[in-house]
């Protein structure tokens, strides 16, 4: 199977011996190293593993709560649970990860269905997932196109992509966001290599991006996060494509801490840096990067590698999980519905309100 044939997360139906229904999840915490699926039944168990970056990336966490909420209304009965009961865990996983907006869109999406019952609420979930992953492979190729036309045209050497975190079918309803645009430039021979910078500090970049591409034979290269700058101005990559997590009206992107000194480089060396995206992680009610809540992790992630303490006893960790870009430094955004070129004036306030 290849990577991109993987759906993170997918709904298990109760079973005729009393096995309740389960949350069925790639556990990304063990990747590369083995492909094995959590099953989680409860409220608890789904929040501990979105904490935990089993399940991740903004559109798997936005499927993973509108399942979530099935699975909720699926404890409340074997539990009896009232109807407030209910609400409160709903609640507590619709803010299980802040900066991720589309967590907060699915959840809010199918929490009105729930006094339809729990075939309406997962009739609307599985419907989330098929949106994702139809806008996956439409922007994918609306990504394509305007690389190959802006990038690309006049040249017969295919390009050479910087990517930051994972953005493939692991952190998506299948296919990917960054890493579909990525794949589609493949799969069109317009594609030279991969720079997957590593991520620090859990390396989704190469434990999760160097899986998916190697699954694919895409071929690329991992580096250090500090490397990207570098990379990009001795000339070695023609464009960066990452992924977002919240998007504001005037631009402003919400990524995995280190997009920004990816995107300030591109700027520099004078090379397309592209954010892709859904429309679901594009949030107008936020009018600038300043109102995006950047999720703050524990400190032992940077003070520790493998539970063994690599700082000083004295020191304290600053582990912010996002950073933002501002929309001044990004050249295309393409959702599911075409490019807007955001550096130039096309805001999505405007033009996706």
């Amino acid at each position: 199977m290849s990577s991109q044939d993987l759906r993170a997360v997918t709904w298990t139906a109760a079973a005729e011996d009393g096995t309740p229904p389960s949350l069925s999840l790639i556990d990304q915490t063990v990747l590369p190293h083995a492909l094995e699926r959590l099953e989680v039944t409860t409220v608890d168990g789904l929040i501990d593993a979105i904490v935990r970056l089993v399940v991740r990336g903004a559109p798997a966490i936005g499927a993973a709560g509108a399942y979530g909420v099935a699975l909720a209304m699926a404890q409340a009965e074997r539990e009896g649970w009232g109807r407030a009961r209910l609400d409160a865990e709903v609640a507590r996983v619709r803010e299980a990860r802040p900066t991720a907006v589309n967590l907060m869109v699915c959840v809010d999406r199918v929490k009105p269905l729930i006094g339809e019952g729990a075939a309406a609420v997962l009739a609307e979930a599985h419907a989330i997932v098929e949106e994702d992953l139809a806008a996956n492979h439409a922007m994918g190729a609306y990504g394509a196109d305007w690389l190959l036309k802006r990038v690309a045209a006049g040249s017969d050497r295919p390009l050479r992509i910087l990517t930051h975190c994972n953005t493939g079918a692991l952190a998506t309803a299948g296919w990917g966001t960054a890493l579909g645009v990525i794949r589609e430039l493949h799969a069109r021979g317009g594609l030279e290599t991969v720079y997957a910078d590593e991520t620090r500090p859990l390396l989704q970049g190469a434990r999760l991006t160097a899986w998916e591409l190697a699954q694919e034979g895409i071929p690329h290269y991992v580096q250090a996060d500090g490397a990207a700058a570098g990379t990009i101005l001795r000339g070695e990559v023609d464009a960066a494509i990452v992924g977002a997590d919240r998007i504001a009206a005037n631009g402003d992107t919400a990524n995995k801490v280190g997009t920004v000194g990816v995107a300030l480089a591109c700027a520099y060396a004078g090379i397309p840096f592209m954010v892709a995206a859904p429309t679901t992680t594009v949030d107008l009610g936020t009018a600038s990067g300043d109102g995006i809540h950047i999720e703050l992790r524990g400190e032992e992630e940077v003070l520790e590698w493998s539970g063994v303490r690599t700082a000083p006893p004295e020191s304290r960790g600053h582990n912010p999980a996002f950073d933002v870009t501002p929309g001044s430094l990004v050249t295309a955004l393409v959702t599911e519905r075409g490019v807007l070129e955001v550096s130039a004036g096309e805001l999505p306030g405007a033009e996706l309100g």
